[in-house]
Order: C-alpha cells, then sequence, then structure tokens
C-alpha cells in the first residue's frame, strides 16, 4: 500500500464539520478543530509531535504537509518563502483549513 493511502481512505470518509489530522504513511488520525492548532489537536488525539516553544520561533515542532492547507494568525509563522512554497508546516502555530496530512516526524 502506497504510504498516504491509508489517509486519503480515512479522510475520503470524513463527513462531520470538524476536519482530521492524518500522520503518515501509519495513517494514525486525530480530529483537527479550525480554532486550534494542530499540534493542539494533534495532542488531544493522543498522538506524539516534537515541540518546545509553541510560538512559531524555534522551529522544532517543523513538518512536511504533503496534502491539506493550513492558515496561521501571524504575519510571518517561522518559515520561509521556500520552506511555505514546498508544504513545510509549523503545527505549533497553525490552524487547519481541510483535512490535514503530516508526514510523521518518527518515522
Amino acid at each position: 500500500m502506497r504510504p498516504l493511502l491509508a489517509c486519503k481512505l480515512l479522510l475520503m470518509s470524513s463527513t462531520i464539520s470538524f476536519f482530521t489530522v492524518c500522520l503518515a504513511p501509519q495513517g494514525d488520525t486525530a480530529d483537527a478543530w479550525p480554532e486550534q492548532t494542530l499540534l493542539t489537536s494533534l495532542e488531544m488525539g493522543g498522538l506524539q509531535w516534537p515541540s518546545s516553544c509553541r510560538s512559531g520561533t524555534c522551529r522544532t515542532c517543523i513538518g512536511q504537509m504533503p496534502e491539506g492547507s493550513v492558515r496561521y494568525e501571524m504575519d510571518w509563522p517561522g518559515l520561509t518563502a521556500e520552506e511555505k512554497a514546498e508544504n513545510w508546516v509549523l503545527p505549533c502555530v497553525a490552524y487547519p483549513l481541510e483535512d490535514v496530512v503530516l508526514q510523521d516526524p518518527f518515522s
């Protein structure tokens, strides 16, 4: 099975008003609410993700987002324009706009 397939199948079946954050390749998921950061959603869902500052400056939580989109409440979330273009995110300050797939930093 392709690494993102498990995540895609889970995301396609979601019909509830919140979003889903899915860790690839294993397919672990958590509810992702639009008003809370991805990091908070991951932690509330019992999933581990590296973190430290929770303000977007230390970059401990940086991760690759193969699918989905997020918004930031700050103009400069600690990412370069190139990193944003390559779908890197800072889950500690990123809010989901739709279902999101993150590459598991521990796999």
